[in-house]
């Protein structure tokens, strides 16, 4: 698996006087594709969560190319970008109808503790997730599959 595809409708209420989704709502977009990625990796975020641990975002890049407008069904097509034991970068695309990129960008998160915001190493506080990342990255290496 190199990617996951998610569906979304685009709701009335993320669109803009313009008629067309608000900027903001292509992050919440990611989050909800980041989330079923983890998910097809057999992962969890409330197994961090449980340990006093949060995933913040420290960069944001989005690139907007078509607009999208209420009533379309769209898709988030989510994958790991890049993974070095600390940082996680996950790439995005939001295909429309016709499965042309209206909207690509990334996201880089890492890992901190709840109370401290003090960072901490994946690698060796969560061993499960980064076998499943460095598995991740292996297999679109050997596949020579990149976005």
């Amino acid at each position: 698996m190199s990617s996951i595809k998610t569906p979304i409708a685009v709701r009335y209420q993320e669109t803009d006087q313009m008629g067309v989704v608000y900027h903001a709502n292509y992050l919440v977009w990611f989050e909800i594709g980041r989330t079923k990625f983890i998910e097809s990796l057999g992962l969890k975020y409330t197994e961090m969560e449980a340990h006093q641990i949060v995933s913040p975002v420290t960069n944001a890049n989005i690139q907007f190319k078509h607009p999208i407008r209420y009533g379309e069904q769209v898709t988030v097509e989510t994958w790991l970008e890049s993974y070095n034991g600390i940082r996680t970068v996950y790439g995005y695309y939001i295909l429309n109808g016709q499965e042309k990129v209206a909207v690509s960008g990334t996201t880089e998160h890492v890992i901190v503790n709840k109370h401290t915001f003090r960072p901490l190493s994946l690698k060796k506080t969560f061993p499960t997730w980064h076998q499943a990342y460095k598995s991740q990255l292996k297999g679109e290496k050997e596949s020579g599959i990149r976005h």
